[in-house]
Protein backbone atom coordinates (compact mmCIF):
# COMPACT_ATOMS: atom_id res chain seq x y z
CA UNK A 1 0.00 0.00 0.00
CA UNK A 2 1.34 3.43 -0.94
CA UNK A 3 2.17 5.63 2.08
CA UNK A 4 -0.02 8.53 3.12
CA UNK A 5 1.99 11.69 2.49
CA UNK A 6 -0.03 13.61 5.11
CA UNK A 7 2.51 12.55 7.73
CA UNK A 8 5.28 14.44 5.90
CA UNK A 9 6.06 18.12 5.43
CA UNK A 10 3.29 19.71 3.35
CA UNK A 11 5.56 21.32 0.75
CA UNK A 12 7.73 18.23 0.34
CA UNK A 13 4.60 16.11 -0.03
CA UNK A 14 3.32 18.49 -2.73
CA UNK A 15 6.56 18.11 -4.69
CA UNK A 16 6.05 14.34 -4.75
CA UNK A 17 3.41 14.92 -7.44
CA UNK A 18 6.02 16.21 -9.91
CA UNK A 19 6.40 13.98 -12.96
CA UNK A 20 9.82 12.40 -13.44
CA UNK A 21 11.16 10.96 -16.70
CA UNK A 22 11.21 7.16 -16.79
CA UNK A 23 14.10 5.56 -18.68
CA UNK A 24 15.49 2.14 -19.44
CA UNK A 25 19.02 1.09 -18.46
CA UNK A 26 20.39 2.75 -21.60
CA UNK A 27 18.72 6.08 -20.71
CA UNK A 28 16.07 5.79 -23.42
CA UNK A 29 12.91 7.60 -22.38
CA UNK A 30 10.02 5.18 -21.87
CA UNK A 31 7.42 7.28 -20.06
CA UNK A 32 6.76 9.36 -16.97
CA UNK A 33 5.53 8.86 -13.43
CA UNK A 34 5.26 10.81 -10.20
CA UNK A 35 8.22 11.50 -7.97
CA UNK A 36 6.37 9.54 -5.29
CA UNK A 37 6.02 6.46 -7.48
CA UNK A 38 9.63 6.67 -8.63
CA UNK A 39 11.03 6.80 -5.10
CA UNK A 40 9.10 3.96 -3.46
CA UNK A 41 11.37 0.98 -2.87
CA UNK A 42 8.58 -1.42 -3.82
CA UNK A 43 8.73 0.04 -7.35
CA UNK A 44 12.51 0.41 -7.41
CA UNK A 45 12.83 -3.26 -6.52
CA UNK A 46 10.82 -4.03 -9.65
CA UNK A 47 13.27 -2.03 -11.78
CA UNK A 48 11.59 1.39 -12.05
CA UNK A 49 14.31 3.82 -13.16
CA UNK A 50 14.25 7.58 -13.73
CA UNK A 51 16.52 10.35 -15.00
CA UNK A 52 18.34 12.69 -12.60
CA UNK A 53 21.20 15.18 -12.42
CA UNK A 54 23.91 16.12 -9.94
CA UNK A 55 25.57 19.56 -9.96
CA UNK A 56 29.01 20.24 -8.51
CA UNK A 57 29.50 24.00 -8.23
CA UNK A 58 32.97 25.44 -7.58
CA UNK A 59 34.02 28.99 -6.74
CA UNK A 60 37.02 30.94 -8.05
CA UNK A 61 39.20 29.27 -5.40
CA UNK A 62 38.14 25.83 -6.68
CA UNK A 63 36.20 25.11 -3.49
CA UNK A 64 33.14 22.87 -3.86
CA UNK A 65 29.77 23.98 -2.53
CA UNK A 66 28.06 21.31 -0.43
CA UNK A 67 24.56 21.31 0.98
CA UNK A 68 23.02 19.50 3.91
CA UNK A 69 19.55 18.34 2.98
CA UNK A 70 16.74 19.72 5.13
CA UNK A 71 15.13 17.62 7.85
CA UNK A 72 11.83 18.11 5.99
CA UNK A 73 13.07 16.08 3.01
CA UNK A 74 11.25 12.77 2.55
CA UNK A 75 14.30 10.98 1.17
CA UNK A 76 17.77 11.19 2.72
CA UNK A 77 16.98 14.01 5.21
CA UNK A 78 19.83 15.78 7.02
CA UNK A 79 22.52 14.22 4.83
CA UNK A 80 25.39 16.17 3.28
CA UNK A 81 25.68 15.99 -0.48
CA UNK A 82 26.90 17.78 -3.59
CA UNK A 83 25.68 21.26 -4.50
CA UNK A 84 22.35 20.22 -5.99
CA UNK A 85 20.80 16.92 -7.04
CA UNK A 86 17.31 16.48 -8.43
CA UNK A 87 15.37 15.44 -11.53
CA UNK A 88 14.50 16.80 -14.95
CA UNK A 89 10.72 16.82 -15.17
CA UNK A 90 8.43 15.52 -17.88
CA UNK A 91 7.98 18.99 -19.38
CA UNK A 92 8.91 20.17 -22.89
CA UNK A 93 11.92 22.24 -21.81
CA UNK A 94 13.37 19.47 -19.63
CA UNK A 95 12.77 16.61 -22.07
CA UNK A 96 15.27 18.00 -24.60
CA UNK A 97 18.10 15.48 -24.92
CA UNK A 98 20.34 17.30 -27.40
CA UNK A 99 23.46 18.56 -25.59
CA UNK A 100 21.80 17.48 -22.31
CA UNK A 101 19.74 20.67 -22.54
CA UNK A 102 16.79 19.32 -20.56
CA UNK A 103 18.99 18.26 -17.66
CA UNK A 104 20.87 21.58 -17.79
CA UNK A 105 17.57 23.47 -17.65
CA UNK A 106 16.47 21.40 -14.67
CA UNK A 107 19.79 22.02 -12.92
CA UNK A 108 19.45 25.77 -13.35
CA UNK A 109 15.85 25.65 -12.09
CA UNK A 110 16.72 23.66 -8.97
CA UNK A 111 19.77 25.75 -8.07
CA UNK A 112 17.40 28.68 -7.81
CA UNK A 113 14.69 26.71 -5.99
CA UNK A 114 17.00 25.16 -3.39
CA UNK A 115 19.78 27.72 -3.00
CA UNK A 116 18.37 30.93 -4.44
CA UNK A 117 21.10 31.10 -7.10
CA UNK A 118 19.82 33.24 -9.96
CA UNK A 119 19.89 31.75 -13.47
CA UNK A 120 22.05 34.58 -14.80
CA UNK A 121 24.81 33.49 -12.39
CA UNK A 122 24.75 29.94 -13.78
CA UNK A 123 24.13 30.16 -17.56
CA UNK A 124 23.14 26.92 -19.27
CA UNK A 125 26.27 26.91 -21.42
CA UNK A 126 28.49 27.05 -18.33
CA UNK A 127 27.38 23.64 -17.08
CA UNK A 128 30.10 21.17 -18.11
CA UNK A 129 28.63 17.73 -18.72
CA UNK A 130 30.96 14.90 -17.69
CA UNK A 131 29.14 11.55 -17.76
CA UNK A 132 26.17 9.54 -16.47
CA UNK A 133 26.03 7.15 -13.55
CA UNK A 134 23.43 4.47 -12.85
CA UNK A 135 22.96 3.58 -9.20
CA UNK A 136 20.39 2.31 -6.72
CA UNK A 137 20.22 3.33 -3.04
CA UNK A 138 17.59 2.72 -0.34
CA UNK A 139 16.84 5.59 2.03
CA UNK A 140 14.82 4.16 4.92
CA UNK A 141 13.31 0.93 3.62
CA UNK A 142 10.21 2.67 2.28
CA UNK A 143 11.87 5.26 0.04
CA UNK A 144 14.99 5.21 -2.12
CA UNK A 145 16.66 6.21 -5.38
CA UNK A 146 17.20 4.40 -8.67
CA UNK A 147 18.56 6.85 -11.20
CA UNK A 148 20.58 7.52 -14.27
CA UNK A 149 22.31 10.64 -13.05
CA UNK A 150 23.79 13.31 -15.34
CA UNK A 151 26.93 14.82 -13.78
CA UNK A 152 27.57 18.54 -14.29
CA UNK A 153 30.46 20.71 -13.10
CA UNK A 154 30.13 24.48 -13.10
CA UNK A 155 32.50 27.17 -11.88
CA UNK A 156 30.83 30.38 -10.72
CA UNK A 157 30.88 32.95 -7.97
CA UNK A 158 27.31 32.98 -6.72
CA UNK A 159 25.09 34.60 -4.13
CA UNK A 160 22.66 32.40 -2.25
CA UNK A 161 19.26 32.78 -0.63
CA UNK A 162 18.84 29.30 0.83
CA UNK A 163 15.39 27.68 0.88
CA UNK A 164 15.20 26.28 4.43
CA UNK A 165 12.55 23.75 3.38
CA UNK A 166 15.13 22.20 1.04
CA UNK A 167 18.53 22.92 2.58
CA UNK A 168 19.56 22.84 6.23
CA UNK A 169 23.12 24.13 5.77
CA UNK A 170 25.77 24.88 3.14
CA UNK A 171 29.55 24.71 3.19
CA UNK A 172 32.42 25.48 0.79
CA UNK A 173 35.14 22.83 1.01
CA UNK A 174 38.57 21.99 -0.36
CA UNK A 175 39.41 18.39 -1.31
CA UNK A 176 41.20 17.95 2.01
CA UNK A 177 38.22 19.25 3.97
CA UNK A 178 35.86 16.93 2.10
CA UNK A 179 38.10 13.93 2.79
CA UNK A 180 37.98 14.85 6.49
CA UNK A 181 34.18 14.95 6.38
CA UNK A 182 34.11 11.48 4.81
CA UNK A 183 36.41 10.20 7.55
CA UNK A 184 34.06 11.46 10.28
CA UNK A 185 31.42 8.81 11.11
CA UNK A 186 29.17 11.50 12.57
CA UNK A 187 28.79 13.26 9.19
CA UNK A 188 26.05 11.55 7.14
CA UNK A 189 26.55 11.58 3.36
CA UNK A 190 24.11 10.68 0.60
CA UNK A 191 24.89 7.37 -1.13
CA UNK A 192 25.18 8.86 -4.63
CA UNK A 193 27.65 11.47 -3.38
CA UNK A 194 29.75 8.72 -1.80
CA UNK A 195 29.72 6.71 -5.03
CA UNK A 196 30.73 9.70 -7.17
CA UNK A 197 33.46 10.73 -4.73
CA UNK A 198 34.90 7.23 -4.45
CA UNK A 199 34.90 6.70 -8.22
CA UNK A 200 35.51 10.06 -9.87
CA UNK A 201 35.29 13.30 -7.93
CA UNK A 202 38.79 13.84 -6.61
CA UNK A 203 40.38 13.01 -9.96
CA UNK A 204 38.02 15.39 -11.76
CA UNK A 205 38.57 18.08 -9.14
CA UNK A 206 42.33 17.97 -9.75
CA UNK A 207 41.62 18.65 -13.44
CA UNK A 208 39.05 21.37 -12.88
CA UNK A 209 40.71 23.90 -15.19
CA UNK A 210 40.71 21.40 -18.08
CA UNK A 211 37.55 19.53 -17.10
CA UNK A 212 36.07 19.46 -20.59
CA UNK A 213 38.71 16.89 -21.55
CA UNK A 214 36.97 14.46 -19.15
CA UNK A 215 33.65 14.60 -21.00
CA UNK A 216 32.20 11.18 -21.87
CA UNK A 217 28.85 11.25 -23.65
CA UNK A 218 28.67 7.53 -24.40
CA UNK A 219 29.29 5.72 -21.12
CA UNK A 220 26.76 5.03 -18.38
CA UNK A 221 28.75 3.94 -15.34
CA UNK A 222 27.02 1.30 -13.21
CA UNK A 223 27.99 2.05 -9.60
CA UNK A 224 27.18 0.19 -6.41
CA UNK A 225 25.61 -2.88 -8.02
Amino acid sequence: MAPDLKEYDEEQARLMAEMCILVDENDNRIGADSKKTCHLMENINQGLLHRAFSVFLFDSENRLLLQQRASEKITFPNMWTNTCCSHPLNTPSELVEEAQLGARTAAQRKLEHELGIKPEQVPLDDFKYLTRIHYVAPSDGLWGEHEIDYIFFIKANVTMDVNANEVRDVKWVTPEELRAMFADPDVPMTPWFKLICNSFLFNWWAKLDTIESEKDEKTIHRLGF
